[in-house]
């Protein structure tokens, strides 16, 4: 199907013949781009952890050190259309070299600040790591079949646990080197390390990756304007892929940051304990993602992804009642297992649509749905506040999912109405 095809037909699920083969070389760019994003996610969230230290030491405001961690997240959400439109361009293999340089830069010097405003102006350009979400779908997507795209871009997404790599790894790397660094200060120490070595670890990817990537670099969108490849974004369904992208990858962002609070203040856990129970939810809403790639190449897209907007929105409903802490991690882990399988299953839409635009439209979706992770844990607090009950976190939830239900019916109605006339 056409990516400019206004009609809204939904593409069959297509199960992989058995004499279907995978070459090593695509097999090659999965794993090297899952392994370049896992880095990616961790440098891209790292203020999450090294900021507490910043804190101290620039002596900030919670408001001031709430920026600081958020800008990343929005600059590393917007700039995903633009960039995934050039790696359509340029190729993925070129464009991830690009990024790696790029983001090291910045990431590097974030060990050097001396002031805030330093900080924040760092912190922007830190951001371009969250870019390399829509490089890498595109970059897959160009070397994969379609009856493999699904389960393919699964295992790129599981890439999403590089935030709990940042989490385990971090604080014990701020102890690692005394505050007199190594190398006669070229790389600091305590909490400035992990910048320097994240940026280390960067460029000696960049040099690497030359070398045992497969030199041909598919360029989907080769020869076709910028009007033209930007053509996609002005469809509507594509900003419906973003929305349902709101509820199983923004909404995990959400929740993976208000989730150790809500353990502290409604089960009066400690901090690390808090930070455990909170992995429990991470680890299978990023390790699940293969299958519900799986799932959604041979049962399609639509089902699997209704399927989990149902399970968010049951054990929402539940969460919303006062209840012990064993039936919520539960029920916490099970929206996990949910967003898991749907943030594959959405993904696995895009290039079954627009397969000439993947890296426009994973972009824009991917935006889409990173800014949700921005403001919902603002929606969590205001709802708090307005009602005076913890679980009303849960309130939000259930009217995302139930606003994603409605949205993926309309349009299913829509499809049927369409395929209706066409037959009459």
């Amino acid at each position: 199907m056409s990516g400019n095809d206004q009609i809204d037909r939904a593409p069959t699920a297509t199960k992989p013949a058995p004499n279907s083969h995978v070459e090593s070389d695509a097999k090659l760019v999965l794993v090297i781009s899952t392994v370049l994003f896992t880095l990616f996610f961790a440098v891209w969230v790292m203020f999450a952890i090294i900021g507490l230290k910043m804190r101290k030491e620039l002596s900030l405001s919670e408001g001031e050190f709430a920026l600081l961690v958020a800008i990343p997240v929005l600059t590393g959400s917007i700039l995903r259309v633009p960039v995934g439109i050039a790696t359509d361009k340029v190729g993925g293999r070129n464009m991830m070299m690009a990024l790696l340089i790029a983001t090291a830069i910045p990431t590097y010097l974030v060990s050097r600040i001396e002031t805030y405003d330093q900080a924040l102006i760092l912190a922007l350009f830190v951001g371009l790591a969250g870019t390399s979400f829509a490089v890498g779908v595109a970059w897959v997507s160009a070397w994969y079949p379609a009856e493999y795209q699904g389960f393919a871009l699964g295992v790129f997404g599981t890439g999403n646990v590089g935030a709990s790599i940042t989490k385990l790894l971090a604080p014990t790397m701020v102890t690692m080197v005394g505050t007199g660094g190594l190398l006669g200060g070229w790389i600091a120490g305590g909490w400035r390390f992990v910048p320097a070595m994240y940026a280390i670890i960067l460029v000696c990817c960049a040099v690497i990756v030359p070398f045992i990537t497969p030199r041909q670099d598919k360029k989907p969108s080769k020869g076709r304007s910028l009007i033209e490849m930007s053509k996609p974004l002005a469809i509507l369904r594509v900003w419906r892929f973003g929305f349902y992208y709101v509820t199983v990858f923004g909404a995990y962002v959400g929740l993976s940051l208000w989730l150790p609070k809500y353990y502290v203040d409604v089960y009066d856990f400690s901090l690390r304990d808090a930070g455990f129970m909170t992995a429990l939810f991470i680890f299978p809403a990023s390790l699940l993602r293969p299958l519900g790639g799986y799932l959604s190449d041979n049962y399609g897209a639509r089902p699997i992804t209704a399927i989990s907007f149902t399970i968010i929105a049951l054990a929402s409903a539940v969460l919303s009642m006062t209840m012990s802490v064993l039936p919520f991690t539960l029920l916490v882990m099970t929206i996990g297992v949910a967003m898991g399988i749907g943030k594959a299953s959405v993904y696995t839409y895009i290039p079954q649509y627009f397969p000439k635009d993947v890296g426009a439209v994973g972009g824009l979706v991917g935006a889409v749905g990173g800014l949700g992770g921005f403001f919902l844990p603002l929606m969590f607090a205001w709802a708090k506040s307005e009602t005076g009950r913890p679980e009303s976190t849960f309130y939000v939830m259930l009217g995302l999912a139930v606003l994603s239900i409605l949205a993926l019916s309309i349009a299913v109605a829509h499809i049927r109405a369409t395929a209706h006339a066409q037959e009459m």
